[in-house]
């Protein structure tokens, strides 16, 4: 099945963990922007060492070499069928450059995934995760500080998604099937529009 979907959500909504298994159900690769990251500065590409150079200075790894980094990942093989991007696009400006590569692909994006969480439960759900993997800097008023960044950062993406009819949103509270099941649920009419598209 063809499917190139988007997923958005705060830190501690489970979206990594759901990133893997709607990509499973989907067949098609989960791509996250860490990964690209990690793949990148192993392999020492060029892009992989730019990046390292602003990762071990502790600053943000600029635009371009994200994009760039994207651009080639979604150039791959096993993304030219679809895939589902977890962490990408984070700004406007990114959100931009993913129409940019898929105009060039001659595709777009059939689904925006946003995953729903309460402030308190996921507060809660970093808390008790910084405590089991003994992460002494995820303290309370960092992790609301994160969830402020991550709502100031993608509120702006979840309206240009949804002014696109483009934007589902799904309850992340509750067991993981509970969760995967609603995905796949808000899901399905998106994937049959596209289906009925490239039939067309």
């Amino acid at each position: 099945m063809s499917a190139r979907l988007v997923l958005l959500g705060p830190p501690g909504a489970g979206k990594g963990t759901q990133a893997t298994r709607i990509s499973e159900r989907l067949g098609v690769p989960a791509i996250s922007t860490g990964d690209i990251f990690r793949a990148n500065v192993a392999e020492q590409t060029d892009l992989g060492q730019q990046a390292q150079r602003y990762m071990d200075a502790g600053e943000y790894v600029p635009d371009e070499v994200t994009n760039a980094m994207v651009r080639d990942r979604l150039g791959q093989s096993d993304a030219a069928s679809g895939f589902l991007l977890d962490g990408y696009p984070r700004t406007p400006e990114q959100v931009a450059e993913l129409d940019d590569i898929l105009a060039g692909a001659g595709a777009g994006l059939d689904a925006v995934v946003e995953i729903d969480a309460d402030t308190e439960e996921v507060v809660g759900r970093l808390l008790k995760r910084a405590e089991e993997q003994g992460r002494s800097d995820d303290t309370e008023p960092v992790i609301r500080r994160r969830l402020e960044v991550y709502a100031e950062q993608t509120a702006p993406l979840a309206q240009t998604y949804d002014a696109r009819g483009l934007l589902v949103r799904v309850n992340g509270v509750g067991s993981l099937d509970e969760v995967t099941d609603r995905i796949m649920q808000a899901l399905e009419p998106k994937l049959d529009r596209a289906e009925g598209d490239a039939q067309a």
